[in-house]
């Protein structure tokens, strides 16, 4: 299998000093594998590295990681084909989520799973989201 790790450039706008977390947790961003991109679970934190209050913000910082993974390997979110978000009290920050998602997702829509879960990996965080693409030229 012929695997390519996707890199985000240390000088990233969209993720600033965030990318020092690759590094530290030991994973990539994302994995291109068998005509698909595999996008590690992307989380709402500030380029400054500061944690929004709002599921709205953490949910569109998230988003825009993931547009911005896309956008290195020249794709853009028609490209998504499935993506899963984990919740905390997902009740309570559904509605937000979901008025965020509606702004920046598009028809072709992806399938997507959305799962609430008791918390995440620092205090602050209500979403992280995990995607899959297919480049346009991948197995069908």
């Amino acid at each position: 299998m012929t695997a390519h790790t996707v890199e985000v450039p240390e000088d990233n706008a969209v993720f600033g000093q965030t990318t020092s977390a690759f590094a530290s947790f030991g994973y990539s961003a994302a994995v291109r594998a068998h005509g698909l991109l595999f996008i590690a679970g992307t989380i709402g934190r500030r380029a400054d590295g500061t944690i929004p209050d709002s599921i709205e913000e953490q949910t569109e910082i998230a988003l825009r990681k993931i547009e911005e993974i896309l956008r290195l390997e020249n794709l853009d979110t028609s490209a998504l084909v499935d993506v899963t978000s984990y919740h905390v009290d997902i009740r309570q920050h559904l509605p937000g989520f979901i008025e965020a998602k509606k702004r920046l997702v598009r028809a072709p829509y992806p399938t997507w799973t959305i799962i609430g879960v008791s918390g995440l990996a620092s205090p602050g965080l209500l979403v992280e989201i995990r995607a899959t693409a297919a480049y346009p030229d991948g197995p069908r």
